[in-house]
């Protein structure tokens, strides 16, 4: 992800380093500038719009956004996924607010819980459940979308 925002970053660079001002020149608008002002002409290369084409398009793939999660239990023991389903089931007894994944990652059962945008977000949770699962941490995971709030002030 770094080298493609690099990748971006450079393209830009030289995108707008060639971008010429012709106030006698007309405009045309098409959905791919990204920002016209009136009299400016920007020359860019087409393999930026290739790229953004490409990054869009891999995100409508995505089943979620990156957030955080913690992880109360992991283990690749013969019994690995029983146990990670009589932990599920012991976790939303004690916490029955926060959804609870169980993942397969070669060769581990993996225990994942909530869905948070911000490490600070898990961080409250991995607090409140530390003392009932020792070896939790917080991992960077693919969430689900939250929910949206209905607008109060309506």
């Amino acid at each position: 992800m770094r080298t493609f925002l690099l990748l971006l970053a450079g393209m830009l660079a030289i995108t707008f380093s060639y971008a010429q001002v012709d106030l006698n020149e007309e405009v045309s608008v098409d959905s791919t500038d990204i920002a016209i002002l009136e009299g400016l002409n920007v020359n860019r290369d087409a393999r930026l719009d290739k790229m953004l084409k490409w990054h869009i398009e891999k995100n409508q793939k995505r089943e979620g956004m990156s957030g955080y999660r913690v992880e109360i239990f992991f283990s690749s023991a013969l019994d690995a996924k029983k146990q990670a389903l009589d932990t599920k089931t012991e976790f939303l007894t004690n916490y029955p607010d926060f959804p609870v994944h169980i993942k397969f990652i070669a060769p581990n059962f993996r225990v994942r819980v909530g869905d948070f945008r911000t490490k600070n977000e898990a961080l409250k949770l991995y607090k409140q459940v530390q003392k009932d699962y020792p070896s939790a941490f917080i991992v960077p995971d693919v969430i689900e979308f939250p929910l949206l709030k209905p607008n109060q002030y309506e």
